[in-house]
């Protein structure tokens, strides 16, 4: 069994402000991150999956499959995008969902569950996790199995 990773970057904006949580408890829970004007991050993914080695190719994934995924269902629709206001999951009149680093990998891996068996239709490979760095510091991790 192996295990491929690949790695992609989008730049992105957000503030992170709870619509249940009083202003002052979002400036004191969230800080810099709470400015009403955003902020931004360069992003980088990393989707790992895992198969067996294919026998006739010699790979466990075709990475060219891969790559169209993830830019069709993440790089294009994050890239440059103010994650509040423009993203549907974080969009909304008054919004619940908070464009945290968790929240945008639960979305990530949701994303691309959601289209997998349409461009991987075999048993292998199968997605096994999502890495977000927002920063050098912050990293962020959910496994595919572990959500719906």
């Amino acid at each position: 069994m192996f295990r491929v990773t690949r790695r992609y970057e989008f730049a992105a904006s957000h503030r992170l402000h709870s619509a249940v949580l009083s202003e002052e408890e979002n400036r004191r829970l969230y800080g810099k991150c709470n400015n009403p004007h955003g902020h931004g991050h360069n992003y980088v993914v990393e989707v790992s999956v895992r198969g067996p080695r294919e026998g006739a190719t010699g790979r466990a994934v075709d990475i060219a499959v891969l790559d169209e995924l993830v830019q069709r269902e993440v790089v294009r629709p994050f890239d440059h995008r103010n994650l509040n206001r423009e993203v549907a999951v974080f969009a909304s009149v008054v919004p619940t969902l908070v464009p945290t680093s968790e929240n945008l990998g639960l979305e990530i891996c949701r994303r691309l569950k959601r289209n997998w068996k349409q461009v991987f239709p075999g048993e292998w490979p199968k997605l096994e996790k999502i890495r977000i760095g927002e920063t050098a510091r912050n990293i962020f991790e959910v496994r595919a199995d572990e959500i719906e």
